[in-house]
This record gives structure tokens, C-alpha cells and sequence, in this order.
């Protein structure tokens, strides 16, 4: 009875068995069950076996997607290149210092150009190297510079 109220409640409510989730994603499914232990896809162990609910899947597949966020920026590159607001290192990594270049950009007026005085004291409130940080804005085309005044490119976004 119990169960008819759930399903009643929420008629779209779904599950799969790891067989079923492995075939959906095209994995195989030794992987899936792998995940599913760990814990990396959300389930419900019913004896043997696993069941994922279908808002599990989705959760799943949202937490690995390539897709950025809506701030635009990979907030866990973010989190792990930041502390208290300062940079610790400029990521080695490039698609890493992309996302740590195009944070810092977003910080800037758009609209507003800068005198490379004001993009230095910008750049030194995050990082004590500004000159490789002002050339990283230029080589990866999200500034452009001329005659030492800086302006903001908006289509990288």
C-alpha cells in the first residue's frame, strides 16, 4: 500500500537496474556498479542489487556534463585556484588558466577602457604577478591592447 501512495504521488516516478543505467550511458556495467558503490551515482541497494531512480540518473549526468555553469565559469577550478579572494597560482593547466583568466575578466566594466596602471593595481588585488596575468588577457584574446590603454573583449563570453 505503502508503495501504491508513492507511486500515486509521483506517477513519473521511474527506477533502472545498473544493466539498465550501463546500457543508457553505453558503459559497462562492472563501471556503473563501481560508481554506484562509491557512491558516485546516487541508488538504492535492495539486496544484490541496485536501483536508480531516474532523478538520480539526471543528477548524475548534470554533476558530469561539459556544459559551463551559469556564471560561466568552472566553479571547481575556480575553488581550487582561489583562496580569500586572491589567486594562489596561475594554473599551468590552459583550459584551467581559460577559466581563471575569463573569472578574473568578468571582475572588469566591459564597457570601460583601462590604463595598464589600472589593470596592474586590478591584477595585484588578485595576484603578485600582474605582467604574465595582463599578457595571458591578450595572448588568449580577452583583452585587447592599444597604445597602452586596455578594453575588455565581449564575445569571448
Amino acid at each position: 500500500m505503502e508503495n501504491n501512495k508513492t507511486t500515486e504521488q509521483n506517477p513519473n516516478l521511474r527506477f533502472f537496474t545498473a544493466s539498465e543505467v550501463a546500457e543508457i550511458l553505453k558503459m559497462n556495467t562492472q563501471v556503473i556498479a563501481r560508481k554506484l558503490q562509491a557512491g558516485e551515482i546516487g541508488g538504492y541497494k535492495i539486496g544484490k542489487d541496485w536501483r536508480v531512480s531516474e532523478t538520480q540518473l539526471f543528477a548524475f549526468l548534470e554533476r558530469h556534463s561539459n556544459q559551463q555553469n551559469d556564471s560561466g565559469h568552472d566553479s571547481k577550478t575556480i575553488q581550487a585556484f582561489f583562496e580569500n579572494g586572491r589567486l594562489k597560482t596561475i594554473p599551468t593547466i590552459r583550459n584551467k588558466r581559460l577559466i581563471v583568466l575569463k573569472y578574473l575578466v568578468s571582475k572588469l566594466d566591459s564597457s570601460k577602457v583601462y590604463t595598464e596602471k589600472e589593470i596592474n593595481k586590478f591584477l595585484a588585488a588578485f595576484h603578485s604577478d600582474v605582467c604574465t596575468l595582463r599578457r595571458e588577457f591578450i595572448i588568449n584574446k580577452l583583452m585587447v591592447r592599444k597604445s597602452g590603454n586596455y578594453k575588455v573583449v565581449t564575445s569571448n563570453y
